[in-house]
């Protein structure tokens, strides 16, 4: 099946006549009549039920209007993810990114988007909390979570997968813990971002996933304190990988349960409900993805 008959299909049936998809689409009523005939053959079932007044869908009409739409959806986007890159690109941008990506990839994506496009300047602090778009002005964030204020807009970057890892040094004095419960006999390391506070630690299980309430002596809001707290052997650390993808390969921390962790949040672009962001806005949420894609490995 072809993806415009498709599209041409769903645009039939929204409008509720041939004439009206015709027109919309410069083409003439024989024309989308033999498109849409076209699907009917291919699928080998009829699609609407036709008559002088209306246009009702079958059975296999409605299974199909479904992928229909997805497919108009995915056409949209597509072009919209492209409309404006040919134009000139100015004004400014303030935003808001978390500590970790900004110190990861953020900080140079972005200064390199800035010098791509030399009317354009960024305004981009470093912050966890989950700061007011409208009333600090923001015109986009980067945060990691979950998405509850439904005047704003979220598009999924990619997932950040937690780990729970110690150092060489730690494992040799304090014992390497065998099952996510022994980690109720060691030091952990406490990092006080966490939405889901601090000290509850998600592992995944066979029905749903169980929470191990850990203890320590030490706690921080900042992720690179946390590591090297971590890498000094002072204790067990939960954090997103990206954070010690390094450190994990070149052995200065191991891994500790590779297969068990069940801490996965999503890495999204918010930014004020709009119908159409601003093209910068749209170009920059782009050039970040990207970039984040180009290391997607190190999530």
């Amino acid at each position: 099946m072809r993806a415009d008959d498709l599209i041409l299909f769903s645009q039939v049936f929204e409008l509720g006549s041939f004439s009206k998809a015709a027109e919309q689409n410069n083409l003439t009523n024989s024309v989308v009549s033999k498109r849409v005939a076209r699907l009917e053959e291919q699928a080998g079932v009829q699609l609407l039920y036709r008559t002088t007044r209306k246009l009702t869908l079958t059975e296999a009409g409605r299974a199909l209007l479904q992928g229909a739409k997805n497919v108009k959806q995915a056409t949209q986007e597509a072009a919209d993810s492209v409309s404006g890159f040919g134009e000139k690109v100015t004004g400014h941008i303030k935003m808001s990114v978390p500590t970790i990506s900004g110190d990861l990839l953020l900080a140079d994506a972005v200064a390199e988007f800035c010098n791509t496009h030399p009317g354009l300047t960024v305004d981009m602090s470093l912050d966890n909390r989950f700061v007011d778009l409208v009333d600090g002005g923001y015109d986009l964030v980067i945060r990691t979570g979950y998405l509850e204020d439904s005047s704003l807009i979220a598009r999924h970057m990619l997932d950040s997968q937690w780990v729970v890892c110690a150092s060489p040094a730690y494992i040799t004095k304090f014992g390497r813990p065998a099952k996510p419960h022994d980690l109720l006999n060691h030091n952990c390391l406490q990092y006080a971002y966490q939405t889901t506070g601090a000290s509850e630690w998600e592992f995944k299980d066979l029905k749903r996933n169980q929470i191990i309430r850990v203890s320590g002596n030490f706690s921080t809001d900042n992720a690179t304190a946390l590591r090297k707290a971590a890498m000094g052997g002072h204790g067990i650390a939960y954090v997103p990988r990206c954070l010690v993808y390094h450190d994990l390969n070149n052995g200065e921390l191991i891994d500790l349960f590779p297969e068990q962790v069940g801490k996965r949040l999503g890495i999204y672009a918010v930014y004020p409900f709009t119908r159409q962001p601003p093209k910068k806005v749209k170009m920059l949420i782009e050039h970040i993805k990207n970039r984040y894609l180009e290391i997607a490995h190190y999530f």
